[in-house]
């Protein structure tokens, strides 16, 4: 008899399964689908030889969550970290520029350089300490209360009207809200501060890294240590119901709508009223664009980026994603983009260049973004049309029958509100361990949210190891 079967294998999933093999167990992992990986997976398309991956293409926290440092990531795949880590074009040809060097960077903002200093200094200068908090549930108390209140402070001030305070010029708050539009999430928000924070204060720390040969790099490192210690992966399977699963721990890498499906009357009736009042937020729509030339930027400093934020001034983007939220398609997209093959030429075919990018959509929106994703690139690369080979587009719809996890097309699995960060899913200081014996939920829908960082699945892990088998001590997930 197996001692754990989990369900799903994206990077969570994974994370909980190598923790539980190294500890022992004889773990197995049901995936859906022929490919590993969920979220973190590579695939051929828009035109042979073009490799895109499916959700996230650059990874903020792959060398600074505290699983992955645990885990080594970094020695087991190879990374390259642009020395710009995000770039945002503005009208009339100004671009903000976040080199991972913060002085450089506020040094070239000018007049409004002091005030991006001050914001960011503190955070940047303690990244680990902000990843170790904002990757953990908030209902325990910081191991860094320091770093801890002036993130908080900082949060107060990027998520209230004030946001504006100490900046003269369009750039700097531009740049700031760019990176905090990643949380689909109202303008300004302290949720959308806190996300934003927490990924600048990385894109001037270690960086904002690509791994070589997209994030399926990632899901199959963990896939070869969960093998190496014993473990099985099933692909080409779905779990219908829990009444399949006999293993004594089963860790879900679902959301708690599928729980809901999966455990049918073995749910308590007050825990499913509580799973049942999560709620999803706006889709996100891919397009993939096979290019026979890099992206001509207007501003050729904007191809030193990893990620590029495309949406105009601070209340350009807000209003856009703020219609969004309202349930419109906004009339001038938020187009996050990243252009990897500059930095790994494996992603394209010699010569050629694989464009990834995404806007925010309506949930469940059917609209194709293609033209609409094309049109704002136009407006900061002229040009940019007479360099596409082919397009592969991927509406709200298509993500979400691709991936039940994207309600809607909801890449976040889940609205990312100030209560959905302490009661994710529910309110708990373990939010990981349901009411039904043996069962344990991670991924995207429990703390601590959205992005590759395994932290939900060695949560999980860590929970089903005490609880289950009374063992208390963490495995080394050393290589």
């Amino acid at each position: 008899m197996t001692d754990v079967e989990i369900v799903g294998s994206g990077p969570n999933g994974l994370a909980a399964a190598v923790t539980l093999a190294r500890a022992g167990l004889s773990v197995r992992v049901y995936e859906r689908l022929s490919q590993l990986g969920g979220g973190a997976s590579t695939r051929e398309e828009a035109a042979p030889g073009f490799r895109f991956d499916t959700c996230s293409a650059v990874h903020p926290l792959a060398l600074a969550s505290p699983f992955f440092r645990a885990f080594g990531l970094a020695r087991r795949v190879e990374f390259v970290t642009p020395e710009v880590s995000f770039a945002h074009p503005l009208p009339g040809g100004a671009s903000g520029i976040a080199y991972r060097d913060l002085a450089r960077t506020a040094d070239e903002l000018g007049r409004d350089g002091a005030a991006y200093r001050r914001l960011l200094g503190p955070l940047s200068a303690h990244a680990r300490e902000v990843a170790r908090f904002t990757g953990s549930t908030l209902l325990r108390v910081p191991p860094h209360p320091i770093v801890a209140a002036r993130f908080g402070l900082r949060v107060l001030w990027q998520g209230s009207p004030l946001w504006g305070a100490g900046f003269t010029g369009a750039t700097a708050p531009a740049m700031i809200t760019g990176v905090a539009a990643h949380a689909i999430v109202p303008q300004p928000s302290p949720v959308a501060a806190a996300a934003g924070l927490a990924l600048q204060a990385h894109a001037h720390a270690a960086g904002w890294p690509i791994p070589l040969g997209g994030s399926q790099a990632i899901s199959d490192a963990l896939a070869d240590d969960l093998r190496a210690h014993g473990g099985e992966i099933v692909t080409d399977h779905e779990v219908a119901s829990l009444d399949e699963l006999t293993a004594r721990a089963v860790v879900l890498d679902v959301t708690p709508r599928a729980l809901v499906r999966l455990a049918g009357g073995r749910m308590p009736a007050r825990y499913r009223r509580a799973l049942e009042r999560f709620r999803y937020g706006s889709g996100a729509a891919t397009v993939h664009f096979a290019l026979s030339a890099p992206v001509p930027w207007a501003d050729e400093r904007i191809a030193r980026a990893g990620t590029v934020h495309i949406g105009g001034t601070r209340e350009e983007i807000a209003a856009g994603e703020n219609a969004v939220l309202a349930g419109r398609h906004a009339a001038s997209a938020y187009v996050l983009v990243s252009q990897p093959s500059v930095f790994d030429p494996s992603r394209a075919p010699d010569g050629s260049h694989a464009l990834w990018t995404y806007t925010h959509v309506p949930t469940g929106s059917t609209v194709d973004q293609t033209e609409a994703i094309t049109r704002a690139i136009e407006r900061v690369a002229p040009g940019f049309r007479d360099v596409v080979i082919a397009s592969h587009s991927a509406t709200a719809a298509d993500l979400a029958a691709h991936n039940p996890n994207y309600v809607g097309g909801d890449i976040g699995a889940g609205a990312a509100t100030i209560g959905q960060l302490l009661a994710r899913p529910v309110l708990s200081t373990d939010p990981w361990r349901t009411p039904m014996r043996g069962v344990y939920l991670c991924g995207a829908s429990t703390v601590p949210g959205p992005g590759v960082h395994g932290q939900s699945g060695w949560f999980a892990a860590r929970s089903a190891l005490q609880h289950e088998f009374g063992i208390r001590h963490t495995p080394s997930l050393a290589p």
